[in-house]
C-alpha cells in the first residue's frame, strides 16, 4: 500500500471505532503511526495490538452496539480493520461478504466472529424503551439467510447502484443501509461491518464515503429514526459525505481532500 492508502486505512479504522465510542490504547496508537510511516507492516501492528490486550479474557459479542461492551477491545479491532483494508475480501454483495467483513474485524477478539446470530434480539442498548423491548426491531434470526438473499437480489437487480445520479444513489444507498441494519445478522458489531460494506459498495458504484465529518450523535440519530421507518436521516448523512470515487485511493476513504495516492 502507498503512504496515502495506509493513512486512509488508519483514519477509517479509528473513525469506525470512534463511532462506537472505542479508542485504542497508547501502544496501539504508536504502532498505527509506525504503520502509517511504513516502519512496520500490518502483521507487526496486529502483534502490538494483541500484546496490549493480552490480559483480556476471551469474550463473545453482546447484543446491540459495541459501545457499551467492547471499549477494552478497541486495540484489536482497530488493527484488524487495517488488516482487512489492506488484504481485502470477496466483494460479493451478499451475506457471504458481510460474514467475511465481520470475521475479519473480530476474529481473534471475539469467539463468535463471522457467525450469524441464532436468537431473536431486541434493541436493549437504547434510551428509548419502546424500541428496546420491541421484538420487531430486528429481523427474525431464523430468516436471516432468506432476508439477506432478498436484499442481495434487489441490489443485483439495481446493478449494485452503478451509474446512478447522485441524489438517486444517496436515496438507494440509504434504503439498502436501512434494510441491512434491520437484518442485523450478527449479535453485535453490525454497524461497524455495515459501514465497511457500504463504503465498498459505494466505491464500486463510483462514489466514496468520507466518514470523517460524521459524529457519533448524528449517526445514532439517523439509526434511531430508521428504527421507526424514517430513512431521511441516513439520506442526509450520506448526502453530506458522498464524493466522486478516486480510483487511486483505497475505497475506505478518509481525508479524501489529500488527493491521489502517490
Amino acid at each position: 500500500m502507498t503512504p496515502a492508502e495506509r493513512a486512509s486505512a488508519v483514519a477509517f479504522a479509528l473513525k469506525n471505532c470512534a463511532l462506537e465510542a472505542m479508542r485504542p490504547g497508547d501502544a496501539t496508537m504508536r504502532a498505527l503511526a509506525g504503520y502509517e510511516r511504513g516502519d512496520i507492516d500490518v502483521s507487526a501492528l496486529i502483534d502490538a495490538a494483541d500484546a496490549e490486550t493480552s490480559g483480556l479474557a476471551a469474550a463473545r459479542l453482546a447484543d446491540g452496539s459495541l459501545d457499551d461492551h467492547a471499549a477494552d477491545h478497541a486495540s484489536g479491532i482497530v488493527a484488524r480493520t487495517v488488516l482487512l483494508v489492506e488484504r481485502g475480501w470477496p466483494a460479493e454483495g451478499d451475506l457471504n461478504e458481510l460474514e467475511a467483513i465481520h470475521r475479519g474485524l473480530f476474529e481473534g477478539v471475539f469467539a463468535d466472529a463471522g457467525r450469524l446470530r441464532t436468537a431473536n434480539t431486541t434493541r436493549e442498548v437504547t434510551s428509548d424503551r419502546a424500541i428496546a423491548r420491541n421484538p420487531d426491531t430486528f429481523f427474525p434470526a431464523a430468516l436471516i439467510e432468506t432476508g439477506a438473499l432478498n436484499i442481495a437480489t434487489e441490489l443485483a437487480d439495481k446493478r449494485n447502484l452503478v451509474a446512478l445520479d447522485r441524489d438517486v444513489f444517496v436515496r438507494e444507498l440509504a434504503h439498502v443501509y436501512d434494510e441491512l441494519g434491520y437484518l442485523h445478522p450478527f449479535k453485535g458489531g453490525n454497524a461497524m461491518t455495515l459501514r465497511i460494506f457500504a463504503s465498498r459498495l459505494a466505491h464500486d458504484a463510483g462514489w466514496d464515503l468520507d466518514w470523517g465529518p460524521v459524529t457519533r450523535d448524528g449517526y445514532k440519530a439517523a439509526k434511531h429514526a430508521a428504527y421507526r421507518g424514517d430513512t431521511s436521516g441516513f439520506e442526509q448523512l450520506f448526502s453530506a459525505i458522498v464524493r466522486p470515487a478516486n480510483p487511486t485511493r483505497t475505497f475506505l476513504i478518509a481525508g479524501w481532500e489529500q488527493g491521489p495516492a502517490h
